[in-house]
């Protein structure tokens, strides 16, 4: 049997839905992971993937491409698959991707659906209300015929050894970019808890992206190891497993640093709820006020000024989270 399993958003919503990928590779002779384009770095760590298409899903990027017939008639091309797993975020509908995938030929489709699917879905699943999206993924892969093959914790391929990058003494990181600004502590925050942690005694690493230099740069001001541009992916993932504990938003690198078995303070902006984003299977201290009036707005811009869901956080919070949940 030839699976396919598709997640079309972001690299933290990727590496959600690993358990459901191992549970799928468990039982299928080729699983292939269709993703979109911030997908794909995450895809490439992830156990139990035999091929990764990338396609930017019209419906499913922050700035979605245009639809433009010729792509959609080369990705159905590329589909060779007997069943498919639609995976989607609580507020998505699996039913265009579900259309393609009918048009590719797939035989058997399950996805989780409130809308009425036609002859779209062989298996319309309803998701329990409040569950974790790494759960909610699971419950639908075992009503598709895959039940779980361990024990659903997330997982990435072993990281490779980043002692040349951090150093071999044991270290706190600090990742303070996001994916969106509404989930994201200022910089100036940042700043004052890795003075702090660097007070108490804590050696802090702090990590960004390629366009995250300055950010990075701000953040670390001599108090920290400023590794802004230096990690793709895979290195990133093993700067986070050396850590003892990992402070960031709810952004990718958190799943990461979950995936890699690394305690996380999670500065969570309520515009998405903690119960189905929270850092999953480790533990964990979220900090922001989950009541704010922007809870479930789903704002990619805080609509609140001065931002008080996470501005109320401060550095002596971050310090107090850290060494509750970091490890030995």
């Amino acid at each position: 049997m030839k699976a396919l399993v598709t997640r079309l958003d972001s690299f933290g919503d990727v590496l959600l839905a690993g358990p459901a990928v191992r549970a799928v590779a468990a039982r299928a002779e080729r699983v292939t992971l269709l993703c979109g384009p911030r997908g794909e770095p995450a895809a490439r760590l992830l156990p139990g993937v035999d091929e990764i298409l990338v396609w930017d899903a019209p419906w499913s990027s922050f700035e979605p491409p245009p639809v433009d017939r010729g792509e959609i008639d080369r990705l159905l091309d590329s589909l060779d698959a007997d069943t498919a797993l639609v995976l989607t975020s609580f507020h998505q509908s699996p039913l265009p991707t579900a259309l393609l995938l009918r048009l590719a030929g797939v035989r058997h489709i399950a996805a989780d659906s409130v809308d009425y699917p036609g002859t779209l879905l062989d298996v319309r699943h309803q998701r329990a209300p409040h569950a974790h999206e790494a759960e909610a993924a699971l419950d639908l892969a075992e009503a598709a015929g895959f039940p779980r093959a361990d024990d659903g914790r997330l997982r990435v391929l072993p990281p490779p050894d980043t002692t040349g990058l951090t150093g071999r003494e044991p270290y706190v990181v600090l990742h303070p970019g996001a994916s969106v600004p509404a989930r994201a502590w200022s910089p100036e925050r940042c700043a004052q808890a890795v003075r702090e942690l660097a007070a108490a005694g804590h050696r802090v690493v702090v990590t960004g992206g390629r366009g995250e230099r300055d950010l990075t740069s701000r953040v670390a001001a001599g108090h920290g190891l400023d590794l802004g541009g230096r990690t793709g992916a895979a290195e990133l993932s093993g700067v986070l497993a050396g850590a003892r504990a990992v402070v960031t938003g709810n952004t990718g690198p958190a799943h990461l640093a979950a995936a890699v078995g690394t305690p996380v303070v999670s500065l969570f902006a309520p515009v998405v709820p903690a119960e189905r984003w929270r850092p999953y299977g480790v533990p964990y201290v979220l900090l922001g006020d989950q009541d704010a009036p922007c809870a479930g707005s789903r704002a990619r811009a805080c609509p609140v000024p001065g931002h008080p869901c996470l501005e109320s956080v401060t550095a002596h919070d971050v310090l107090a989270a850290v060494e509750k949940v970091m490890t030995p």
